[in-house]
């Protein structure tokens, strides 16, 4: 049997993805828990007759052998559930360990409704109005009627589809505004006389906290979003005592509030902006501790006026003439200047460029500035936030807001001090500050890209040039290509920017030379993939010859199957850590949007502008120099990975990090935390790739980043010497074939981790989210260990003890039998045997796992379940027995043919 379940303290979302479920399994029982709240009770109520639901009291024992779980991930107590069912959840809270054997379908949406609604859209299935509008019901509570940051288009999609259905909103608005009933009134009451409001990053928090009414049993959600309602707060946490418990309902109305880390911190879940939890047992001070506790962390650090602002800012005096002020915004182009009293010693005022050049145009020029400044003292602090200053801009129109040094300290003026030290402008707030130098005027590279393609590459080049110039598209080689080119290696990859519209580009190319072409509109992208026909045909228009161009020596660039060619763009960031948003732009532009200095060169290829090199951000002479350099004071705070990116340069092309870098890379590496294990293990397994991962693994311990992803994570310097002998086992007669079946980088992260106690390398597995196959494999290392050192007597065992493998000619336990052996290896993956050969453990335990690939694994007995069914056998748990003891007697040379073990066999059988 089949039972939908979902969670306790049921909502819209839960009861509707029931129902959702209900209609694509038509076989399943949808059950409701026992506690629903009332809104949604008053629904059932109303709709009974027309929804498939059962009862908890109506509900009987029977044998369940498969769930389907709905908005949440975790199975409750129902009477008749097998100790193993078949799980299958639909959910869309993102971030909750999964379970071996079950299977999911978690996605980033709204509602969990809106899956089962696509779903039920996809299979053609017809709706009621009914059920319609309780679909609808769950989409609108869980998406704030499709207003909450986590609303995607999906759920606008789904509600349309409900809408089309027949989903009625008048119904809908009732239930979802249902009133407070009176014992909810008195507990909203109660909270609203003891709210805590707590200011944590410049975020305004409120927690609320009370004892229940006596009596109470109803939901509490409602009363928290009539609190939120009246104390707009950015957080809200409401923590009520619940007899010998506390309940927790957090919302959050911003993205720099995760509720559902401070609800998982206290055994609870939920997404960052509406989670829950019951803390059994909890006292109400000691659970309210807890929560101020947790809120450090999840409230994410915000963005300072010190991280963006300029230094040195220019003043213009109260009583400066207007046309000297003029000048000045003509000499510096500057849009504005921070007015200053001078007997005073503070800011009075903003002159702006507009109001300058209006007076100027009325022949005021000779007027004291004084006369057209926007008069005020509006200054900020380098520990205010970036929040305070858009404040101040909404509320005053300046564009510019001076600076003064922290009280306390002493700045620019001394000795008060109200003279500014810097300034930060609407520019710098949204993140684009950066200061382009003029293009520099750079030797012709045409010779050394011709010298560096393969004669074929270098016609494709030249025909790629001359169409974009017909085009009036300029074409560029950016980035690492460019870095390698004038470092003398060959380029791995073929890439090029087109600043204007590269599918055009590449389908014209198409339409002349042939070859297909892959673009996506959306990312402005384009692949050409090319054959010997197009190459014949390219190479023929080009007219490349070995004296007009082409390299033939070792380092020439082979020609690609596809050339990738992109659209120019701009990107910026939204928030610390976050992907960045995409947009066309300018060559500039795109190049700004690189990681390091380096990596910003770009070489020109259209027309006559072919091997023209653009270096706008000094890219060239940090090359020269041998230094690692970040564009910006920003650059690991919009992207903390760059972090690993920057040790990974440093180390493949022996580079040092520039010192302020360095710098850079100490402050922002708590931002790692707050990168997904997505993106952290995908540079950790490039790292672990690199051509000398020992030497990268070292900078990142010594840089503190492993730390960073658990703090007691580092590199382990006896690892290196196993880390030398991975290679080698590519080829290795005995293990290749297991070391080619598997990702090498597997084997390198295993034995990364392996000298780490439990459960460290769990801790450390998850965090980076690695695939659930990897995570099994790696977990069973230390089970495989367990097991070898019951089977060599050695309890110490140990990763990497070389004076073990020395000392391992005397046994300190009798010699196993190889079905002993065998027994103790079976469970295991080869690649987790490999790892464990790998480390070496004793030249004892060495020989067993050889022996175990070599022999032992193929050896069967040779009787089979027919003979045993011949010999009068009952088919059952036996057969597994004998031929389990067939085997281990094969293995241990107890019988060594057919008639061995049939006579082992009928000595059995006679024996019972």
């Amino acid at each position: 049997m089949t039972l939908i379940l979902t969670h306790e303290k049921t909502d819209f979302d839960a009861v509707a993805s029931q129902l959702g479920a209900k209609k694509l399994y038509p076989e399943a029982t949808p059950l409701l828990p026992r506690a629903v709240n009332r809104n949604v009770q008053q629904f059932l109520n109303l709709y009974w007759d027309m929804l498939p639901f059962v009862r908890a009291d109506d509900w009987r024992r029977r044998p369940i052998d498969r769930v389907i779980l709905v908005d949440t991930q975790t199975v409750g107590n129902v009477r008749g559930l097998s100790a193993h069912p078949t799980v299958h959840v639909i959910d869309h809270h993102l971030g909750q360990p999964s379970k071996p054997g079950w299977t999911y379908q978690v996605e980033a949406v709204g509602a969990t409704t809106t899956l089962l609604v696509e779903r039920l859209g996809a299979h053609g299935l017809v709706l009621t109005p009914e059920e319609a509008t309780l679909l609808l019901l769950g989409i609108y509570e869980d998406t704030g009627g499709l207003t909450y940051d986590t609303t995607t288009v999906r759920d606008v999609r789904a509600v349309a589809r409900l809408l089309e259905a027949g989903a009625q909103l008048g119904v809908a608005r009732r239930f979802l505004n249902i009133a407070l009933s009176e014992a909810q009134q008195q507990l909203y009451d109660l909270l609203l006389r003891q709210v805590e409001w707590l200011r944590i990053e410049e975020r305004p928090i409120a927690v609320a906290a009370a004892v229940a009414p006596t009596g109470f049993d109803d939901e509490i959600s409602s009363v928290a979003h009539r609190l939120r309602e009246a104390l707009t707060p950015d957080g809200l946490f409401v923590l009520v005592q619940l007899g010998d418990g506390v309940q927790l309902v957090a919302r959050s109305a911003v993205d720099e509030i995760d509720a559902g880390l401070v609800a998982r911190a206290l055994g609870g879940g939920g997404h960052s902006r509406a989670a829950a939890a019951m803390i059994v047992g909890g006292r109400l001070p000691a659970v309210v501790a807890q929560v101020r506790d947790v809120l450090s962390e999840a409230v994410l650090p915000t963005l300072r006026v010190a991280a963006i602002m300029s230094h040195g800012v220019l003043t213009v005096a109260a009583t400066a003439r207007i046309a000297e002020v003029a000048a000045l915004m003509q000499k510096h182009g500057h849009e504005g200047y921070p007015v200053i009293d001078e007997r005073q010693e503070r800011v009075v005022g903003l002159v702006t460029r507009r109001a300058v050049d209006r007076a100027m145009s009325h022949e005021m020029g000779g007027q004291p500035v004084s006369r057209i400044m926007r008069a005020g003292n509006i200054t900020v602090r380098p520990s205010d936030s970036i929040e305070r200053v858009q404040e101040l801009m909404a509320a005053e129109g300046w564009g510019q807001i001076p600076v003064l040094a922290e009280q306390g300290s002493r700045g620019a003026g001394e000795p008060g001090s109200g003279w500014p030290i810097g300034i930060v402008t609407r520019t710098d707030v949204l993140g684009a500050l950066f200061k382009q130098p003029p293009e520099l005027p750079e030797s012709d590279l045409r010779p050394l890209l011709a010298r560096s393609f393969s004669p074929a590459l270098w016609a494709v080049v030249r025909v790629v040039s001359e169409t974009a110039a017909q085009l009036r598209m300029p074409i560029y080689f950016v980035g690492g290509l460019v870095r390698d080119l004038l470092l003398g290696k060959p380029p791995m990859d073929l890439d090029i920017v087109v600043e204007g519209d590269a599918i055009r580009l590449v389908e014209e190319l198409s339409a002349r030379f042939g070859g297909e072409v892959h673009s996506h509109g959306r990312f402005g992208t384009a692949k050409w993939s090319l054959g010997d026909g197009q190459y014949t045909a390219i190479e023929s228009a080009a007219r490349v010859s070995a004296q007009n161009g082409g390299g033939e020596g070792e380092q020439a660039a082979a020609a690609p199957a596809q050339i990738d060619f992109v659209t120019a763009r701009k990107e910026f960031y939204r928030r610390p850590t976050a992907l960045p948003d995409v947009e066309p732009g300018s060559i500039k532009l795109d190049l700004h949007r690189r990681d390091f200095t380096i990596n910003t060169l770009a070489i020109r290829l259209d027309g006559a502008h072919l091997g023209q090199l653009l270096d706008f951000y000094g890219g060239r002479r940090d090359l020269r120099r041998g230094i690692i350099r970040v564009l910006h004071s920003l650059s690991f705070v919009d992207d903390p990975t760059r972090i690993l990116r920057a040790v990974r340069l440093e180390q493949r092309l022996g580079f040092t990090l520039e010192e302020g870098t360095a710098e850079l890379i100490d402050a922002a590496l708590p931002l790692l935390d707050r990168v997904t294990g997505e993106r952290i293990r995908n540079e950790i397994e490039l790292a672990l790739t690199e051509a000398n991962p020992i030497q990268v693994m070292e900078r990142l311990d010594a840089l503190g980043v492993l730390r960073h992803l658990h703090p007691d994570l580092s590199w382990r310097p006896e690892t290196a010497a196993v880390f030398g002998r991975i290679p080698a086992y590519a080829d290795h007669p005995l293990w290749g074939p297991v070391y080619r079946s598997s990702p090498a980088v597997f084997f390198y992260f295993a034995v990364w981790l392996a000298p780490f106690a439990p459960p460290i390398p769990e801790q450390v597995a998850r965090r980076l989210r690695v695939r659930k196959a990897t995570l099994q494999d790696l977990l069973a290392l230390d089970s495989l260990r367990t097991a070898l050192s019951r089977l060599s007597g050695d309890a110490g065992l140990a990763p990497f003890s070389s004076e073990s493998a020395k000392s391992a000619d005397v046994p300190s336990a009798p010699e196993p039998r190889p079905s002993e052996i065998v027994r103790a290896l079976e469970p295991f993956a080869l690649r987790t045997l490999l790892t464990a050969r790998l480390l070496d453990l004793s030249l004892r335990i060495n020989e067993w796992l050889d022996r175990y690939v070599a022999e032992w694994r193929a050896v069967r007995p040779l009787i089979t379940g027919d003979d045993l069914r011949r010999a009068g056998l009952s088919p059952g748990p036996i057969y597994s027995r004998i031929l389990d003891r067939l085997l281990a007697a094969r293995l241990d040379g107890e019988v060594t043919d057919e008639a061995g073990e049939r006579a082992l066999l009928e000595e059995w059988v006679g024996s019972k």
